[in-house]
């Protein structure tokens, strides 16, 4: 940016309307920060015919303030496919600015950080695919979505947390079989198959955020608040599943909270989907045992800026890869969610 943007009065009656939906947990003097980026961003979406797609992850001035879709990647997927916008800007990491790309190949999509990754991801290349394939001749492979385009392009179907056992159960029915390969989440694995029944073969993966938590942290939060309900992400090593309320994926943990509305709750997932989720229920305790991820978190709203006024990082995808990943996801996507 040329010009260090202000705090005028014409920001605040812009900007005014945001405040008092966030105002709960974000404070008035970091607002007169944020307030003028995001004014400006929301001008110049309007100018370049842009949406910002942000995930549950994305702190609360992005998720609430400049986010024209939110939700989890099964959510942004499907929006990613459908909208008419001429372009995308992905408030989310590198994995998910690539599924859009593939659903939406005429459009710009834009990633603020290029460094924004994921540990996942990062675990697993195509070369390893193929080899499991090698190793496990005819078994199916089922391919979480925070995989590179790549690894999708090397697998029969994707799966988000929200939709993995549908998945699971529908391609292994489709392949008369009662064993999948699941990539590359353990964790994620190995609770699909405890909810199934159907053999999984995984990959060493884990979520850098999820993997830390542990079962006695649990039990220590339990007791530290009494009452408190208890949701984990399925990314979580089943022991920790195991000790939960209920587990499911993040539109299925706000989902819970909308329907049950505990007095108390605390989400085993990162750390900036609490505030996302107080802010629509100001009735509800939540309680933040504070894991952070560190690939989200390079996503903040002057890089957003940056991104549209240069248009930049544009992220692309080989076509051929392209071709090869999308019939995975479409996959994904014909299952009803």
């Amino acid at each position: 940016m040329g010009v260090v943007l202000a705090y005028t009065d014409a920001v605040a009656r812009a900007t005014g309307s945001l405040y008092a939906k966030v105002s709960r947990v974000i404070p008035e003097i970091e607002w007169h920060v944020h307030a003028p980026l995001i004014a400006e961003i929301n001008r110049l979406k309007r100018q370049k015919h842009a949406v910002i797609l942000g995930h549950n992850y994305m702190t609360p001035e992005i998720f609430h303030c400049v986010s024209d879709f939110v939700g989890d990647s099964l959510a942004l997927a499907r929006e990613a496919a459908r909208t008419d916008a001429s372009v995308i800007v992905q408030a989310g990491v590198q994995f998910m600015a690539e599924t859009s790309k593939i659903l939406s190949p005429q459009k710009t999509v834009l990633i603020p950080d290029a460094r924004a990754g994921c540990s996942l991801a990062a675990s697993i290349t195509a070369a390893d695919v193929r080899l499991m394939r090698q190793k496990h001749p005819g078994l199916p492979v089922v391919t979480y979505v925070n995989t590179s385009a790549e690894v999708k392009a090397q697998s029969d179907i994707c799966c988000t947390s929200g939709n993995a056992v549908a998945v699971v159960e529908k391609i292994a029915a489709d392949f008369g079989t009662d064993a999948v390969i699941m990539i590359p989440d353990q964790y994620l694995a190995r609770n699909v198959a405890a909810k199934t029944g159907i053999k999984v073969i995984t990959w060493a993966g884990a979520c850098e955020v999820h993997e830390r938590f542990t079962a006695d942290e649990i039990r220590g939060l339990r007791a530290a608040h009494p009452g408190v309900a208890v949701l984990a992400h399925p990314e979580c090593p089943p022991e920790v599943v195991a000790e939960a309320d209920f587990a499911g994926s993040t539109a299925a943990m706000i989902g819970y909270v909308g329907q049950h509305h505990p007095r108390r709750v605390v989400l085993i997932t990162e750390c900036s989907m609490s505030d996302n989720v107080a802010v629509e229920y100001p009735d509800v305790e939540f309680v933040r045992p504070c894991n952070l991820c560190p690939h989200m978190k390079r996503i903040t709203l002057a890089g957003i800026l940056k991104s549209l006024e240069t248009m930049t990082t544009e992220v692309v995808v080989d076509p051929v890869v392209s071709a090869r990943a999308k019939i995975a996801i479409d996959r994904m996507l014909a299952l009803k969610s």
